[in-house]
């Protein structure tokens, strides 16, 4: 790996935040991420006001068949659904410019949560889910245990939306959701990723890859590409495109 890919994997592994930027060929943003573990107030506060974009929690294909948390894409295309709730065919997501589906699953609070939207609630709701899927992952808990410890915890909807990696990972598709499970997998840790996209600052247009390295170089955070990430998880570059 490279020295840069090192440095990134050795601050997350503490803790620190990482900017990545996907790809031209794809959404062209840049997400600042932490690893979920270490989600406290000011993590969410940072994400809040030095990105301006959506906040989402990223988890592995594993994390998401341990609890069983499905895509919403899926449900709103469930035949029974769209039969009881006409208006899912009508909203049907059929016209993404930069991929095939939506990674988007479930969004939570933790039940402890007022509204769930205060910096201490997101934290709170963040840093357990990421402490339970880890729980789950090292007793080698069943789907129904693992469904009930979630249940006992969280609650749907919530004000923090959940990203599913696709089954195969980078290898299938190559979106944020995937690079940030990547990296918190290169840093060995469990693969739950909080994150937001980076805006200009009137809101209008993404940050610039530019601009965005300039804004992580001025703060001492490394900053990466989608292809390093790929190219460290896999031993060798692999081309940006679409998703299967």
């Amino acid at each position: 790996m490279s020295e840069i890919v090192d440095a990134a994997i050795a601050a997350f592994r503490q803790g620190n935040p990482v900017c990545l930027f996907d790809s031209d060929k794809r959404e062209g943003e840049t997400d600042l991420l932490f690893p979920a573990s270490f989600a406290q107030p000011a993590t969410m506060r940072q994400l809040r006001q030095d990105c301006g974009g959506l906040l989402f929690l990223a988890i592995g294909h594993d994390v998401g068949e341990a609890f069983g948390m499905p895509f919403l894409q899926d449900l709103h295309t469930h035949d029974a659904l769209m039969q009881q709730y006409p208006i899912l065919s009508e909203l049907k997501t059929n016209d993404l410019r930069y991929d095939s589906r939506s990674a988007f699953t479930l969004s939570i609070n933790h039940r402890e949560t007022y509204t769930g939207i205060t910096d201490y609630d997101r934290a709170l709701t963040t840093r357990r889910f990421a402490e339970l899927a880890a729980t789950v992952v090292d007793e080698n808990l069943s789907k129904k245990d693992a469904q009930q410890r979630m249940g006992m915890e969280f609650r749907t909807p919530g004000h923090i939306p959940v990203c599913r990696e696709s089954e195969g990972g980078l290898l299938k598709r190559q979106g944020h959701t995937e690079l940030a499970v990547g990296i918190a997998r290169l840093a060995q840790l469990v693969p739950v990723v909080i994150g937001a996209e980076m805006l200009q600052p009137d809101g209008d247009s993404a940050l610039s890859v530019n601009d965005a390295r300039i804004w992580a170089q001025e703060r001492g955070i490394p900053f990466l590409e989608g292809s390093e990430v790929i190219a460290a998880l896999h031993g060798q570059e692999q081309k940006y495109g679409s998703a299967v």
